[in-house]
């Protein structure tokens, strides 16, 4: 008498799925273990890439830092050429080379700002309009004096409405800044030359109401007077 076939249970259907699994990967492994050697040491290199450039990264902007500190004496005695070119003999890195060497860190950043406005200051307004153009930091006091620059080479350039647009974009970038009232105020004055006076006494306006206690105020009712007359 023949015996009847053994039914298999679920248990057992289960145990031999996971042995089966376990020896389908484990021949996988074997036959592929180059290639996933090769895999995962490349995945460790872009991993050790990644520290060793941000490394670099961080000890660059520390170095800009420094070196920015040592040259912003020159920069706030208002000697703006030396401030540029460095001095040598007391050891003081100029701005242009900080920013050359170190221009993509945050410092380096900061540091296109004081060569920008040294650049403006001695009438160098091509080069200094280029780095304004160029900010790509994070400080938004910064941030708003680049605009604020470009603006100011636009209103040379006699191209008031760019000017205005700008100076306007410059007060909007942080409510705590200092110099919203004047950026306004220069919104203002490029409109007016515009004949955009119905646009400038808005601007006025603004100024007088949420900026009373800045300088620019004493000055607005006579051009509102001006512009009202």
């Amino acid at each position: 008498m023949l015996a009847g076939k053994k039914r298999i249970s679920k248990k057992e259907m289960k145990e031999d799925k996971l042995v089966t699994s376990y020896y389908s990967t484990y021949n996988f492994l074997m036959e592929n273990q180059a290639k996933i050697l090769i895999g995962l040491g490349a995945v460790a290199l872009i991993i050790i890439a990644v520290i060793l450039i941000s490394n670099k990264r961080s000890d660059d902007n520390l170095a800009a830092a420094n070196l920015l500190a040592k040259v912003i004496p020159l920069y706030e005695s208002n000697l703006f050429q030396e401030a540029i070119d460095g001095q040598p003999s007391s050891n003081i890195v100029g701005l242009k080379k900080i920013v050359d060497d170190f221009g993509s860190t945050e410092n380096g950043e900061n540091a296109k700002i004081y060569l920008a406005n040294s650049y403006s200051l001695l009438g160098k307004w091509e080069e200094a309009y280029k780095l304004y153009d160029s900010f790509g930091g994070s400080n938004l006091l910064f941030e708003a004096t680049a605009l604020a620059g470009q603006a100011h080479y636009y209103e040379i350039k006699g191209d008031y409405k760019k000017a205005s647009a700008l100076f306007e974009k410059a007060a909007k970038i942080s409510k705590t800044n200092p110099s919203n009232a004047e950026y306004l105020f220069k919104s203002a004055l490029n409109l007016m030359k515009l004949g955009k006076n119905n646009e400038a006494k808005s601007i006025f306006k603004e100024i007088k109401n949420e900026y009373k206690f800045s300088v620019v105020v004493q000055e607005i009712d006579r051009y509102l007077n001006q512009l009202e007359g």
